[in-house]
């Protein structure tokens, strides 16, 4: 039988009491019964809405794993700590968990900002962060396994569509004020006038802000014919009421965005978003065998018969998996091991194939759009026939003969900035 959010918390509570000891990441070393493994994600704040569902699907996956023999013939049991939407409070989590739990592998991360926070803890301490998000690329860790999609599998197909499929020649740029809203800004610029078009703005709101009177105003007098959106957080469901409010609708100038998914549809209210666009590796709406089953488990175990699910949880739930298959591989829970072991790791997940790629630790992906329905799912509208290699560093002349990030590192003489 399947285990449930509850169960699974119930045992974890009750492993957790039986150790005393903290679980060391030599080689070879373990708890006597389980394998330890940090958990860390947003509960509370603004970027909860999204990050809780990230945390029930890391939980989920370890669950089904539990539920299949565990790892290494032990069960898995995670150490759960809450982001609280703060970079800072972020930064104390994981250190607590690398530095006193010792901990070598920790699943966490929404926002670019906490993982900047983060990083220096993880690097210093050579320990592994899986990062399941979504993000603006223009890094390389050897202590970070990137789970979702990096700026040319988001935009690289999404901006070429809009101005070719929807004929729009005329973008406002609009986001939240911090580093992945502004990289993203910079990658849709350059793509924006590779492809013969013209961006008219650039503005930034706060990130939590939500009085977006003012900016909606901006957009309705600027003269543009679709709105690019890197707004995050409970940002995106104040920016898109407004926007109805303002009597704009999206048949005639289109949202078209990199961060809003069934969740903040669905936390909206779906009449805000119809007609609108994202562009995202997955989508609710993938029309698999494999998909609907994760979508039927995600909801029993979160004991919730209409929750949705979206890009950044489902990378969260593969991640997981894919980290069981490297330690497996490795046949030990140290850093260096699990790293060396999930380059070049594939598996088969609700969005379709998958795989780390060895040299940069990101993630092969498959891109799609879609367009938002008046029932709060995406009707996909494009999408490629495979996976396509992650680039970090595309928006500063990276392509598949010409890597930036590597085994080796970083190549900073190759960046154009």
């Amino acid at each position: 039988m399947l285990t449930t959010k509850r169960q699974f918390l119930k045992i974890s509570a009750a492993t957790a009491g039986a150790l005393a000891t903290p679980t060391f990441f030599t080689k070879g070393a373990m708890a006597a019964d389980t394998i330890d493994v940090g958990v860390v994600f947003s509960l509370t704040g603004g970027t909860s809405i999204i990050e809780k569902s990230l945390a029930d699907a890391t939980l989920m996956a370890i669950a089904e794993i539990n539920a299949q023999g565990g790892v290494l013939g032990k069960q898995i049991k995670a150490i759960q700590e809450d982001g609280a939407s703060d970079p800072k409070t972020y930064a104390e989590k994981a250190s607590k968990l690398v530095v006193r739990d010792r901990l070598g592998t920790v699943f966490g991360g929404l926002t670019s900002a906490s993982r900047k926070a983060v990083l220096p803890i993880f690097e210093r301490r050579n320990s592994l962060f899986f990062y399941p998000t979504y993000y603006e690329g223009y890094e390389c860790s050897d202590n970070v396994i990137y789970g979702g999609a990096v700026p040319n599998q988001q935009l690289s197909n999404f901006i070429p569509w809009i101005i070719k499929t929807l004929g729009k020649k005329k973008f406002f740029i609009v986001g939240s004020n911090y580093i992945y809203p502004q990289e993203m800004s910079k990658v849709c610029k350059i793509l924006i006038e590779e492809n013969g078009a013209e961006w008219v703005a650039d503005e930034h709101l706060e990130l939590g802000d939500s009085e977006w009177g003012a900016m909606v105003n901006k957009i309705k007098n600027s003269g543009c014919d679709a709105v690019l959106s890197n707004v995050v957080g409970d940002s995106v469901v104040a920016f898109y009421r407004e926007y109805k409010n303002q009597g704009l609708t999206h048949d005639k100038l289109p949202i078209c965005a990199t961060v809003t998914s069934e969740i903040e549809i669905a936390a909206m209210g779906a009449e805000y978003a119809v007609g609108g666009y994202t562009s995202f590796p997955y989508f609710q709406a993938i029309d698999t065998d494999a998909n609907h089953s994760f979508i039927d488990r995600y909801r029993k175990f979160v004991n919730d018969p209409k929750a949705v699910t979206h890009h950044a949880m489902e990378c969260a739930y593969t991640t997981v998996f894919l980290w069981k298959q490297a330690v497996e591989k490795a046949g030990d829970i140290s850093p260096d091991p699990i790293r060396e072991a999930i380059r070049g790791q594939e598996f088969d997940a609700p969005d379709g194939r998958v795989k780390i790629e060895p040299q940069n630790l990101h993630t092969w992906l498959t891109p799609r759009i879609a367009q938002w329905q008046a029932d709060g799912q995406g009707k996909i509208v494009d999408e490629f026939k495979e996976p396509i290699m992650p680039l970090p560093y595309a928006a500063y002349g990276e392509t598949t003969s010409n890597l930036f990030c590597t085994q080796k590192g970083l190549d900073p003489a190759k960046l154009k900035i």
